[in-house]
């Protein structure tokens, strides 16, 4: 009698835990469902926003190459909305329905950014890597131009033969995946150096799209804003119906070196900071109210987060070295080197800075 108790209770435990597992599942369902959606909203024709010819040229190569299974690489500032556009080539190609995987490059070791990419066998388990998630749809290589020689190695393997091994593993793996790659600096010079492979680079430039900096473009940012606001002001349930004259003429004065992401936080933190009606310019940021046009924050105004990093671009700018510059500052190099990462990741360090410290990250 007791062991049928006991059966019995085991089966009610067996038949709970099932039913939680499926509650589980069912909630992740919903949670990717409601992910898609989300994803679907971002990259609608109505959000590809750009009326100067540069950004009508993007539109009409994204549309051209969407429905090919061409490879594309992405060339643009950190901020230009890199990943925004291989969503949009992903959502308008046959392979929509599947998946979009996307793998920063970035910031990784060449041993842990391999394991993303491949996946691993140990232990007897298999850890699916970024190709085999991948599968059947597409996978966005974000800033493809810092990753090391090895990675780029199993790449290019994937990209001619279409099969790759998962680290530990011994058989080879098919997977159709389309690949779509972004930089924000030049790969030439990292060819030349034999930084970068020239047939991998080969293999991602099948089709380039350039994509231009918000302050090449002006004359696109009061729509950007106004898609920026209205989403904002929904998000947090404000009364907001736009921009006075004053902080349209500050946001057009200012040159956003963090480029489309930079304009899309100010707006949000003028939407958080506002209660109702137009945005004024006492809402933006301080570094959109207070820059001056030699890029020096203005002191009172700007908060210390602004004033370490003009600091070190400028030490860096004028001494070309994080070794110097660490010493003239009484820092660290690898705190120099960190901030770096952390400023170009941000899309906070703008062209002039990142010719002169960002080719200087980890010396």
């Amino acid at each position: 009698m007791e062991q049928a108790n006991e059966a019995a209770e085991e089966d009610s435990e067996t038949t709970d835990a099932l039913a939680e597992t499926l509650r589980e599942l069912g909630q992740l369902q919903r949670e990717a469902i409601a992910l898609r959606k989300q994803l679907r909203e971002r990259v609608t024709p109505e959000n590809m926003i750009g009326a100067c010819p540069a950004m009508q040229r993007v539109f009409e190569i994204v549309e051209q190459v969407a429905a090919s299974e061409a490879t594309v690489m992405l060339i643009g500032e950190p901020g230009t909305g890199k990943e925004l556009v291989a969503c949009a080539i992903h959502e308008r190609s046959p392979r929509a329905r599947g998946p979009f995987i996307k793998l920063h490059c970035a910031g990784l070791s060449a041993s842990l950014l391999e394991r993303e990419l491949l996946g691993s066998e140990h232990d007897g388990g298999e850890h699916p890597g970024a190709l085999q998630l991948a599968n059947g749809g597409t996978l966005f290589l974000d800033e493809v131009g810092e990753m090391s020689l090895e990675p780029q190695l199993a790449l290019l393997h994937f990209l001619v033969l279409g099969t790759f091994e998962r680290i530990g593993g011994d058989r080879a793996i098919e997977a159709d995946v389309r690949v779509v790659a972004s930089t924000s600096t030049e790969l030439e010079p990292a060819v030349m150096r034999g930084r970068f492979r020239e047939d991998l680079f080969a293999q991602l430039g099948e089709v380039s799209i350039v994509l231009p900096p918000l302050r090449e473009r002006l004359t696109d940012l009061p729509a950007l804003a106004r898609l920026f606001c209205d989403r904002f002001a929904k998000q947090h349930d404000k009364a907001i119906t736009g921009f006075s004259d004053d902080a349209l003429a500050l946001m057009a004065s200012h040159d956003w070196p963090g480029n489309v992401r930079e304009l899309e936080r100010a707006v949000e933190l003028a939407i958080i900071l506002a209660t109702t009606g137009e945005l004024e310019p006492l809402h933006l940021p301080p570094s959109v109210r207070t820059a001056n046009a030699s890029g020096a924050p203005v002191v009172p105004g700007a908060t210390m987060a602004e004033l370490a990093r003009y600091a070190i671009l400028a030490t860096l700018r004028a001494t070309g070295s994080t070794t110097k510059a660490a010493e003239m500052l009484g820092i660290s190099v690898r705190t120099i080197q960190y901030r770096l990462h952390e400023y170009n990741a941000t899309g906070l360090i703008d062209r002039t800075s990142r010719h002169a410290a960002g080719s200087r990250v980890g010396r």
